[in-house]
Protein backbone atom coordinates (compact mmCIF):
# COMPACT_ATOMS: atom_id res chain seq x y z
CA UNK A 1 0.00 0.00 0.00
CA UNK A 2 2.59 2.31 1.36
CA UNK A 3 4.99 1.35 -2.54
CA UNK A 4 1.48 2.13 -4.27
CA UNK A 5 0.96 5.48 -2.40
CA UNK A 6 4.54 6.63 -3.79
CA UNK A 7 5.96 6.30 0.05
CA UNK A 8 9.20 4.29 0.95
CA UNK A 9 8.15 0.88 1.66
CA UNK A 10 11.18 0.52 4.59
CA UNK A 11 11.51 -3.18 4.36
CA UNK A 12 14.11 -3.39 6.93
CA UNK A 13 11.95 -1.43 9.75
CA UNK A 14 8.63 -3.71 9.10
CA UNK A 15 10.63 -6.99 8.94
CA UNK A 16 12.09 -6.09 12.40
CA UNK A 17 8.88 -5.33 13.70
CA UNK A 18 7.21 -8.54 12.13
CA UNK A 19 10.27 -10.86 13.43
CA UNK A 20 10.15 -9.16 16.90
CA UNK A 21 6.11 -9.81 16.94
CA UNK A 22 6.46 -13.50 16.10
CA UNK A 23 9.27 -13.78 18.77
CA UNK A 24 6.74 -12.46 21.68
CA UNK A 25 4.29 -14.45 20.23
CA UNK A 26 5.55 -17.79 20.82
CA UNK A 27 4.14 -19.48 23.61
CA UNK A 28 6.82 -21.36 25.09
CA UNK A 29 5.71 -19.99 28.54
CA UNK A 30 2.47 -21.59 28.55
CA UNK A 31 2.85 -24.92 26.89
CA UNK A 32 6.21 -25.49 29.27
CA UNK A 33 5.14 -23.92 32.79
CA UNK A 34 1.27 -25.46 32.56
CA UNK A 35 2.42 -29.11 31.79
CA UNK A 36 5.13 -28.31 34.43
CA UNK A 37 2.80 -27.07 37.32
CA UNK A 38 0.27 -30.38 36.96
CA UNK A 39 3.20 -32.47 37.21
CA UNK A 40 4.90 -30.70 40.46
CA UNK A 41 1.35 -30.93 41.86
CA UNK A 42 1.13 -34.85 40.87
CA UNK A 43 4.71 -35.03 42.46
CA UNK A 44 4.04 -33.26 45.49
CA UNK A 45 1.07 -35.17 45.93
CA UNK A 46 3.24 -38.38 45.35
CA UNK A 47 5.98 -37.04 47.72
CA UNK A 48 2.85 -37.13 50.64
CA UNK A 49 1.80 -40.66 49.72
CA UNK A 50 -1.48 -39.69 47.10
CA UNK A 51 -1.00 -41.46 43.94
CA UNK A 52 -2.63 -39.31 41.03
CA UNK A 53 -2.95 -40.99 37.53
CA UNK A 54 -3.37 -37.96 35.75
CA UNK A 55 -3.45 -33.94 35.74
CA UNK A 56 -7.26 -33.81 34.41
CA UNK A 57 -8.12 -35.85 37.92
CA UNK A 58 -5.58 -33.51 39.59
CA UNK A 59 -7.84 -30.67 38.11
CA UNK A 60 -11.29 -32.44 39.13
CA UNK A 61 -10.30 -32.80 42.56
CA UNK A 62 -9.82 -29.29 43.35
CA UNK A 63 -13.74 -28.98 41.72
CA UNK A 64 -14.85 -31.61 44.05
CA UNK A 65 -18.34 -30.38 45.96
CA UNK A 66 -19.39 -33.76 47.08
CA UNK A 67 -17.40 -36.73 48.59
CA UNK A 68 -19.43 -40.44 48.89
CA UNK A 69 -17.58 -42.63 51.35
CA UNK A 70 -17.65 -46.57 51.49
CA UNK A 71 -17.62 -47.43 55.55
CA UNK A 72 -15.51 -50.47 56.16
CA UNK A 73 -11.90 -50.01 55.37
CA UNK A 74 -12.25 -46.39 55.00
CA UNK A 75 -13.86 -44.81 57.50
CA UNK A 76 -13.36 -47.18 59.78
CA UNK A 77 -9.90 -49.48 59.99
CA UNK A 78 -11.81 -52.56 58.66
CA UNK A 79 -9.87 -54.53 61.52
CA UNK A 80 -12.99 -56.49 63.24
CA UNK A 81 -13.20 -58.44 66.24
CA UNK A 82 -15.37 -60.93 67.61
CA UNK A 83 -16.98 -59.37 70.60
CA UNK A 84 -19.94 -61.95 71.00
CA UNK A 85 -20.90 -65.20 70.00
CA UNK A 86 -24.43 -66.31 70.87
CA UNK A 87 -25.73 -70.20 70.07
CA UNK A 88 -29.49 -70.98 69.80
CA UNK A 89 -30.73 -73.05 72.88
CA UNK A 90 -31.65 -75.91 70.80
CA UNK A 91 -27.60 -75.95 69.85
CA UNK A 92 -26.44 -75.55 73.41
CA UNK A 93 -29.14 -78.53 74.03
CA UNK A 94 -27.64 -81.05 71.42
CA UNK A 95 -23.81 -80.31 72.24
CA UNK A 96 -24.44 -79.83 76.34
CA UNK A 97 -23.17 -77.03 77.06
CA UNK A 98 -23.11 -73.32 76.08
CA UNK A 99 -19.32 -73.56 75.89
CA UNK A 100 -19.34 -76.05 73.39
CA UNK A 101 -21.77 -74.55 71.47
CA UNK A 102 -19.99 -71.51 71.08
CA UNK A 103 -17.21 -73.50 69.74
CA UNK A 104 -18.83 -75.20 67.33
CA UNK A 105 -20.73 -71.84 66.08
CA UNK A 106 -17.06 -70.62 65.65
CA UNK A 107 -15.81 -73.33 64.32
CA UNK A 108 -18.38 -73.50 61.54
CA UNK A 109 -18.80 -69.97 60.59
CA UNK A 110 -14.10 -69.93 60.01
CA UNK A 111 -14.92 -73.04 58.04
CA UNK A 112 -17.21 -71.34 55.79
CA UNK A 113 -14.98 -68.19 55.86
CA UNK A 114 -11.47 -69.78 54.78
CA UNK A 115 -11.83 -68.88 51.24
CA UNK A 116 -12.19 -65.39 51.75
CA UNK A 117 -10.13 -62.24 52.19
CA UNK A 118 -12.83 -60.11 53.59
CA UNK A 119 -11.89 -57.97 57.20
CA UNK A 120 -14.67 -60.00 59.07
CA UNK A 121 -13.62 -63.73 57.53
CA UNK A 122 -10.22 -62.62 58.64
CA UNK A 123 -11.62 -61.61 62.18
CA UNK A 124 -13.43 -65.17 62.25
CA UNK A 125 -10.75 -67.51 61.47
CA UNK A 126 -7.96 -65.18 63.77
CA UNK A 127 -10.84 -65.73 66.63
CA UNK A 128 -10.84 -69.30 66.07
CA UNK A 129 -7.23 -69.56 66.74
CA UNK A 130 -6.44 -72.84 64.70
CA UNK A 131 -5.74 -74.40 61.86
CA UNK A 132 -8.79 -75.33 59.37
CA UNK A 133 -9.13 -78.27 57.89
CA UNK A 134 -10.53 -77.17 54.18
CA UNK A 135 -10.62 -80.71 52.92
CA UNK A 136 -13.84 -80.23 54.79
CA UNK A 137 -15.17 -77.72 52.65
CA UNK A 138 -16.53 -77.73 48.97
CA UNK A 139 -18.98 -76.00 46.63
CA UNK A 140 -17.89 -72.56 48.39
CA UNK A 141 -20.01 -69.85 46.77
CA UNK A 142 -19.54 -66.42 47.69
CA UNK A 143 -23.05 -64.34 47.04
CA UNK A 144 -21.90 -60.76 46.99
CA UNK A 145 -23.89 -58.24 50.18
CA UNK A 146 -25.07 -61.74 52.24
CA UNK A 147 -22.24 -64.10 52.67
CA UNK A 148 -21.20 -67.22 51.90
CA UNK A 149 -22.87 -70.98 51.17
CA UNK A 150 -21.05 -73.95 50.94
CA UNK A 151 -20.75 -77.67 51.86
CA UNK A 152 -19.04 -78.90 55.45
CA UNK A 153 -18.78 -82.58 55.83
CA UNK A 154 -21.27 -83.13 52.88
CA UNK A 155 -23.51 -81.02 54.61
CA UNK A 156 -25.18 -77.57 53.35
CA UNK A 157 -23.59 -74.96 55.95
CA UNK A 158 -24.18 -70.77 55.55
CA UNK A 159 -22.82 -67.65 57.15
CA UNK A 160 -23.90 -64.21 56.12
CA UNK A 161 -26.07 -61.19 57.21
CA UNK A 162 -29.58 -60.99 57.50
CA UNK A 163 -30.04 -60.88 54.07
CA UNK A 164 -28.61 -64.03 53.84
CA UNK A 165 -31.18 -65.60 56.69
CA UNK A 166 -34.02 -64.40 54.50
CA UNK A 167 -32.83 -65.97 51.17
CA UNK A 168 -32.71 -69.31 53.51
CA UNK A 169 -36.07 -68.65 54.50
CA UNK A 170 -35.05 -68.77 58.06
CA UNK A 171 -35.65 -64.76 58.97
CA UNK A 172 -37.67 -65.59 61.90
CA UNK A 173 -35.09 -67.44 64.06
CA UNK A 174 -33.08 -64.61 65.45
CA UNK A 175 -36.51 -63.73 67.59
CA UNK A 176 -35.55 -66.18 70.32
CA UNK A 177 -32.86 -63.40 70.81
CA UNK A 178 -35.70 -60.95 71.62
CA UNK A 179 -36.32 -57.92 69.26
CA UNK A 180 -33.63 -55.84 69.97
CA UNK A 181 -30.95 -58.67 69.05
CA UNK A 182 -31.61 -56.98 65.19
CA UNK A 183 -30.90 -53.59 66.25
CA UNK A 184 -27.22 -53.75 68.17
CA UNK A 185 -24.57 -51.77 66.48
CA UNK A 186 -22.60 -54.36 65.39
CA UNK A 187 -22.55 -56.54 62.43
CA UNK A 188 -23.77 -59.62 63.18
CA UNK A 189 -22.96 -63.08 60.74
CA UNK A 190 -25.88 -65.62 61.25
CA UNK A 191 -24.74 -68.88 60.83
CA UNK A 192 -26.64 -72.32 59.40
CA UNK A 193 -25.03 -76.01 59.25
CA UNK A 194 -27.81 -78.36 58.21
CA UNK A 195 -30.87 -76.67 58.02
CA UNK A 196 -30.53 -75.78 61.46
CA UNK A 197 -30.12 -71.68 62.72
CA UNK A 198 -26.58 -72.08 65.00
CA UNK A 199 -26.88 -68.74 66.14
CA UNK A 200 -24.83 -65.12 65.32
CA UNK A 201 -21.59 -63.70 66.06
CA UNK A 202 -21.12 -60.21 66.78
CA UNK A 203 -17.71 -58.66 65.06
CA UNK A 204 -17.06 -54.95 65.86
CA UNK A 205 -15.13 -52.66 63.78
CA UNK A 206 -13.00 -49.80 64.72
CA UNK A 207 -13.54 -46.47 63.30
CA UNK A 208 -10.59 -44.76 62.30
CA UNK A 209 -9.18 -41.70 64.58
CA UNK A 210 -8.64 -39.33 61.75
CA UNK A 211 -12.34 -40.09 60.04
CA UNK A 212 -14.29 -37.22 62.31
CA UNK A 213 -11.22 -34.44 61.53
CA UNK A 214 -11.58 -35.47 57.52
CA UNK A 215 -15.13 -34.46 57.50
CA UNK A 216 -14.82 -31.46 60.09
CA UNK A 217 -12.41 -30.69 57.53
CA UNK A 218 -14.14 -31.36 54.17
CA UNK A 219 -17.27 -29.18 54.83
CA UNK A 220 -14.62 -26.24 55.98
CA UNK A 221 -12.61 -26.78 52.82
CA UNK A 222 -16.33 -26.48 50.70
CA UNK A 223 -17.21 -29.64 50.31
CA UNK A 224 -21.16 -29.26 49.94
CA UNK A 225 -22.01 -32.82 51.66
CA UNK A 226 -20.39 -35.70 52.50
CA UNK A 227 -22.22 -39.22 52.14
CA UNK A 228 -21.96 -42.89 53.29
CA UNK A 229 -22.87 -45.89 51.46
CA UNK A 230 -22.22 -49.17 53.44
CA UNK A 231 -23.55 -52.47 53.33
CA UNK A 232 -24.08 -52.79 57.30
CA UNK A 233 -27.19 -52.98 59.25
CA UNK A 234 -29.25 -49.53 59.38
CA UNK A 235 -27.94 -49.17 63.18
CA UNK A 236 -24.14 -49.62 63.09
CA UNK A 237 -24.82 -47.13 59.84
CA UNK A 238 -26.56 -44.76 61.75
CA UNK A 239 -24.04 -44.82 64.99
CA UNK A 240 -21.11 -44.59 62.77
CA UNK A 241 -22.72 -41.71 61.02
CA UNK A 242 -23.59 -39.75 63.77
CA UNK A 243 -20.22 -40.08 65.71
CA UNK A 244 -18.51 -38.64 62.51
CA UNK A 245 -20.98 -35.90 61.88
CA UNK A 246 -21.67 -37.05 57.96
CA UNK A 247 -25.01 -35.30 56.13
CA UNK A 248 -26.55 -38.48 54.84
CA UNK A 249 -26.26 -42.14 55.09
CA UNK A 250 -27.27 -45.30 53.01
CA UNK A 251 -27.42 -48.45 54.87
CA UNK A 252 -27.77 -52.05 53.91
CA UNK A 253 -26.67 -51.95 50.31
CA UNK A 254 -25.78 -54.29 48.03
CA UNK A 255 -22.98 -53.64 46.03
CA UNK A 256 -25.51 -52.47 42.78
CA UNK A 257 -27.33 -50.42 45.27
CA UNK A 258 -24.20 -48.32 45.79
CA UNK A 259 -23.75 -47.47 41.99
CA UNK A 260 -27.84 -46.60 41.98
CA UNK A 261 -27.11 -44.19 45.14
CA UNK A 262 -24.17 -42.75 43.31
CA UNK A 263 -25.92 -42.50 39.95
CA UNK A 264 -29.13 -40.44 41.80
CA UNK A 265 -26.25 -37.94 43.49
CA UNK A 266 -24.61 -37.15 39.94
CA UNK A 267 -27.45 -36.31 38.72
CA UNK A 268 -28.69 -34.46 41.47
CA UNK A 269 -25.03 -32.00 41.42
CA UNK A 270 -24.65 -28.74 39.27
CA UNK A 271 -22.27 -29.35 36.26
CA UNK A 272 -19.17 -28.12 36.97
CA UNK A 273 -19.32 -29.57 40.46
CA UNK A 274 -17.23 -32.70 41.13
CA UNK A 275 -18.42 -36.00 42.60
CA UNK A 276 -15.46 -38.34 44.52
CA UNK A 277 -15.89 -41.67 45.94
CA UNK A 278 -13.94 -42.91 48.43
CA UNK A 279 -13.83 -46.88 49.28
CA UNK A 280 -11.43 -50.37 49.31
CA UNK A 281 -12.85 -53.08 48.35
CA UNK A 282 -13.50 -55.20 45.32
CA UNK A 283 -17.29 -54.00 45.20
CA UNK A 284 -16.19 -50.75 45.57
CA UNK A 285 -14.38 -51.11 41.64
CA UNK A 286 -17.98 -50.77 39.85
CA UNK A 287 -18.47 -47.29 42.00
CA UNK A 288 -15.04 -46.13 41.75
CA UNK A 289 -15.04 -46.31 38.38
CA UNK A 290 -18.57 -44.42 37.24
CA UNK A 291 -18.15 -40.98 39.78
CA UNK A 292 -15.78 -38.25 38.28
CA UNK A 293 -13.01 -39.16 40.28
CA UNK A 294 -12.57 -42.65 42.52
CA UNK A 295 -10.54 -42.74 45.29
CA UNK A 296 -9.21 -46.04 46.76
CA UNK A 297 -7.14 -46.96 50.02
CA UNK A 298 -4.21 -48.88 48.56
CA UNK A 299 -2.98 -50.66 51.80
CA UNK A 300 -5.76 -52.53 52.74
CA UNK A 301 -7.91 -52.24 49.37
CA UNK A 302 -8.40 -54.91 47.01
CA UNK A 303 -6.40 -54.72 43.41
CA UNK A 304 -9.90 -54.15 41.50
CA UNK A 305 -10.43 -51.13 43.74
CA UNK A 306 -7.13 -49.78 43.53
CA UNK A 307 -6.71 -50.81 39.33
CA UNK A 308 -10.57 -48.69 38.77
CA UNK A 309 -9.58 -45.67 41.06
CA UNK A 310 -8.16 -42.40 39.66
CA UNK A 311 -6.13 -41.59 42.86
CA UNK A 312 -4.76 -44.07 45.76
CA UNK A 313 -4.23 -43.15 48.68
CA UNK A 314 -1.00 -45.36 49.56
CA UNK A 315 -1.68 -45.25 53.85
CA UNK A 316 -5.24 -45.80 53.86
CA UNK A 317 -5.45 -42.19 56.04
CA UNK A 318 -8.42 -40.35 55.00
CA UNK A 319 -6.95 -36.92 56.23
CA UNK A 320 -4.86 -37.76 52.46
CA UNK A 321 -8.16 -36.64 50.68
CA UNK A 322 -8.10 -33.08 52.51
CA UNK A 323 -4.30 -32.85 51.27
CA UNK A 324 -4.95 -33.65 47.66
CA UNK A 325 -7.79 -31.32 47.68
CA UNK A 326 -5.43 -28.31 48.66
CA UNK A 327 -2.10 -29.78 46.81
CA UNK A 328 -4.79 -29.34 43.68
CA UNK A 329 -6.12 -26.05 44.20
CA UNK A 330 -2.58 -24.72 45.19
CA UNK A 331 -1.80 -26.32 41.94
CA UNK A 332 -4.37 -24.83 40.13
CA UNK A 333 -4.04 -21.61 41.02
CA UNK A 334 -0.55 -21.46 39.41
CA UNK A 335 -1.64 -22.54 36.53
CA UNK A 336 -3.99 -19.58 36.32
CA UNK A 337 -1.07 -17.23 37.36
CA UNK A 338 1.33 -18.81 34.62
CA UNK A 339 -1.64 -18.00 32.60
CA UNK A 340 -2.83 -14.29 33.24
CA UNK A 341 1.19 -13.37 33.40
CA UNK A 342 2.35 -14.97 30.89
CA UNK A 343 -0.68 -13.40 28.26
CA UNK A 344 -0.73 -9.65 30.52
CA UNK A 345 3.40 -9.67 29.38
CA UNK A 346 2.77 -11.01 26.21
CA UNK A 347 -0.22 -8.57 25.01
CA UNK A 348 1.44 -5.90 26.41
CA UNK A 349 4.43 -6.30 24.16
CA UNK A 350 2.56 -7.33 21.35
CA UNK A 351 1.20 -3.97 21.33
CA UNK A 352 4.28 -1.80 21.87
CA UNK A 353 5.68 -4.06 19.17
CA UNK A 354 3.41 -3.01 16.38
CA UNK A 355 3.99 0.70 17.10
CA UNK A 356 7.43 0.24 16.80
CA UNK A 357 8.68 0.46 21.06
CA UNK A 358 9.60 -2.89 21.73
CA UNK A 359 12.78 -3.57 20.29
CA UNK A 360 13.92 -7.86 19.85
CA UNK A 361 15.50 -7.86 23.87
CA UNK A 362 11.91 -6.49 24.81
CA UNK A 363 10.37 -9.41 22.69
CA UNK A 364 13.22 -12.28 24.52
CA UNK A 365 12.24 -11.17 27.91
CA UNK A 366 8.45 -11.42 26.40
CA UNK A 367 9.51 -15.23 25.14
CA UNK A 368 12.84 -16.66 27.41
CA UNK A 369 12.01 -14.32 30.33
CA UNK A 370 8.63 -14.92 30.69
CA UNK A 371 8.69 -18.75 30.57
CA UNK A 372 12.00 -18.58 32.90
CA UNK A 373 9.71 -16.64 35.42
CA UNK A 374 6.01 -18.99 34.99
CA UNK A 375 8.36 -22.38 35.37
CA UNK A 376 10.02 -21.02 38.83
CA UNK A 377 6.51 -19.94 39.48
CA UNK A 378 5.27 -23.75 38.48
CA UNK A 379 8.12 -25.02 41.16
CA UNK A 380 5.92 -23.79 43.61
CA UNK A 381 3.61 -27.04 43.12
CA UNK A 382 6.28 -29.06 44.44
CA UNK A 383 6.25 -27.09 47.95
CA UNK A 384 3.20 -28.21 49.71
CA UNK A 385 2.45 -27.44 53.32
CA UNK A 386 -0.42 -29.19 54.78
CA UNK A 387 -3.00 -27.00 57.28
CA UNK A 388 -2.07 -26.76 61.05
CA UNK A 389 -5.59 -29.14 61.67
CA UNK A 390 -3.88 -31.73 59.63
CA UNK A 391 -0.20 -32.03 60.74
CA UNK A 392 -1.19 -34.29 63.57
CA UNK A 393 -3.45 -36.86 61.55
CA UNK A 394 -0.96 -36.87 58.50
CA UNK A 395 2.25 -37.93 60.58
Amino acid sequence: IGMAMGNDPNFAEWITRALTFLVISCPCALVISIPLSFFGGIGAASANGILVKGSNYLEALSQTKYVVFDKTGTLTKGVFEVTGMHPTAEVIKRVGSEEEARALLLETAALLESYSNHPISKSLKEAYAKDVDVDRISQVEEIGGHGVIAMIDGRKAAAGNHRMLKKLGMEGSIKEFGEDAGQKAATMVHVVFDDLYLGYIEISDIVRPQSKTTIENLKKAGICKTVMLTGDHKKVADEVAGLLGIDEVHSELLPADKVSKVEQLLESKGEKEKLAFVGDGINDAPVLSRVDIGIAMGALGSDAAIEAADVVLMDDNPLKILLGIQISKKCLRVVYQNIVFALGVKAVCLLLGALGIANMWMAIFADVGVMVLAVLNAMRCLRVTPQKELEPGLE
